[in-house]
């Protein structure tokens, strides 16, 4: 058997890790200097009450090689071969961890995810499915390789104090977007973060625009799964972009997840993304 771990950076939900037995390597969260776990110990809300309400600082910090060797190891004996997906190293050192740590197995394997959240779920998703199915762990490999670069991920951001506090957003474009109403949208482009489009007005008449331009056109667009990935955001939020979907294009699957605690430390909460697959290497306009 073949199993499938990834860092905790990929937003799945419970269900899924459950039903596909994917096991997590946590990332941590440090709170004003205080060490925590994603998803074991915090969540989003903790975060969100520990910025808004106690004025506290929340940073994340990368799995070191020791963590990883010692999670390896406890896997390594007892599977015929462990595949490892990590956010992508242009957000963390966990890759250079990770694949530090697997040169004392021969029988794991750590993938460069090149993204984050649940565009790096994407990865997770269809590696657990075919390992499920009975597919080599070479294969897996290759596989995930030839989809890394068709995974579009993006989001659009609320609120930018969380950035503006985390050195990611000068006070000059803080102050401005808040006085105009800007929700600007940050996507992954070769393995990092980028600033995309800037939207105005309502954090939901902003949605619906950055959803008709994510999707429209549709040609080059894999319709066999998108993730709707949020923090926290309102269930009226989350179902209207449910029904722009629906309206717009025909995905196989629609799958709500959470976003976990690396999001949110750094983008806040009513943060919220579509992350699909292209059929071919998606075209990044210059």
């Amino acid at each position: 058997m073949i199993k499938i771990t990834a860092d905790s950076t990929c937003d799945l939900s419970y269900e899924i890790l459950s039903t596909l037995d994917i096991t997590l390597m946590p990332l941590c969260i440090l709170v004003d200097g205080r060490m925590f776990r994603d998803g074991v110990d915090i969540k989003s809300a903790d975060i969100f009450r520990y910025v808004d309400e106690e004025g506290k600082t929340c940073k994340t910090a990368a799995v070191n090689v020791y963590e990883y060797e010692r999670f390896f190891k406890q896997l390594s004996s007892k599977y015929e071969a462990v595949i490892h997906i990590c956010i992508g190293s242009g957000f963390s050192s966990c890759y250079q961890n990770a694949l530090l740590a697997a040169k004392n197995f021969k029988n794991v394997y750590v993938i460069d995810s090149q993204n984050l959240s649940s565009g790096s779920g994407h990865l997770v998703y269809e590696a657990a499915l075919m390992a499920k199915d009975g597919a080599n762990a070479q294969d897996i490999c290759s596989s995930l390789k030839e989809t890394i670069p068709r995974v579009d991920a993006s989001f659009v951001i609320d609120r930018l104090d969380y950035l503006y506090k985390g050195g990611r957003c000068l006070g000059l474009e803080f102050v401005g977007a808040k006085l105009l109403k800007i929700k600007p949208c940050i996507e992954v482009i070769d393995g990092k973060v980028r600033p995309g489009k800037k939207y105005r007005g309502s954090f939901e008449l902003c949605l619906k625009h950055y959803v008709q331009d994510r999707l429209q056109g549709g040609e080059n667009i894999d319709f066999s799964r998108i993730f709707i990935t949020h923090s926290i955001c309102s269930k009226q939020t989350v179902d209207m972009v449910m029904e722009l979907l629906c309206d717009y294009t025909k995905f196989e699957e629609i799958i709500e997840t959470p976003a976990g605690c690396t999001v949110s430390s750094h983008f806040g909460p009513n943060t919220l993304g579509i992350l699909y697959k292209h059929k071919n290497r998606k075209i990044i306009a210059r």
